[in-house]
């Protein structure tokens, strides 16, 4: 592992999925003092201007990243999209941030998937770059009252039906939130039960309002709509 700490800050790029552990993977890099965030990388449907999974409008991301005061890349995926077609988009898009931010380093918001871990490790491997995970192995029940104790406010946009009450669509993700999820549901939706749109906290200089829209059924997932509140 290179020793970035005898070269000056590590420059990192941060993935960046619009939600809570994104945001809360955010915040941990901004208190580091060996860190330096310099850019947001996203992914979004191109055929609808939304955020991949997690649904979210693309211009709410650039909300976000306004508020964080950091620059975004958003890489365009087509619709439908095979593996084969994101990787190739993935890898254009990575080649296009390396030239705009010059990182050291590459993190993700991941919690405990292995698979995933490994995946996003592999394919990073041939660009140079660390790879960081600021919030691996901290542990989910633990995290999400830390992210509600800091202040951090997000709304769910994408819920599985299957595992979660049809209700909890659009909420807020809160403490009540937390104590009305099924108990073979994990407190941060690793697992894919649900997603979120961070729209506040310590990670953001200014919230984004945002109201909530209606809900859509699409692909046996809820997806609810967020809209941001212009003053």
């Amino acid at each position: 592992m290179t020793d970035f700490s005898r070269l000056g800050k590590t420059r990192v790029l941060l993935s960046w999925s619009s939600g809570k552990d994104s945001a809360w993977a955010l915040y941990q890099l901004q208190r580091d003092p060996t860190v330096e965030v310099v850019g947001l990388l996203t992914t979004y449907n191109q055929a609808f201007a939304r955020s991949a999974i997690h649904g979210v409008r693309l211009n709410l991301v650039r909300a976000q990243a306004d508020a964080a005061g950091l620059p975004l890349l958003a890489i365009p995926l087509p619709w439908p999209c095979s593996n084969e077609q994101y990787e190739q988009a993935m890898r254009t898009g990575l080649e296009e941030a390396i030239q705009q931010f010059s990182p050291d380093a590459i993190a993700f918001g991941d919690l405990f998937l292995e698979d995933i871990r490994a995946y996003r490790e592999s394919r990073m491997a041939q660009t140079g770059l660390e790879v960081l995970f600021p919030i691996w192995a901290t542990p989910t029940d633990q995290l999400a009252r830390a992210m509600v104790d800091s202040g951090l406010q997000a709304r769910v946009t994408c819920l599985d039906p299957g595992r979660m009450p049809q209700s909890l669509a659009g909420a807020a993700f809160n403490l009540d939130f937390l104590t009305k999820l099924p108990a073979k549901v994990d407190p941060c939706g690793e697992n894919g039960e649900f997603h979120s749109f961070a729209w506040n906290g310590p990670m953001f200089k200014w919230p984004i309002r945002v109201e909530v829209g209606e809900t859509v059924t699409r692909e046996g997932f809820l997806y609810t709509d967020l809209k941001e509140v212009v003053a």
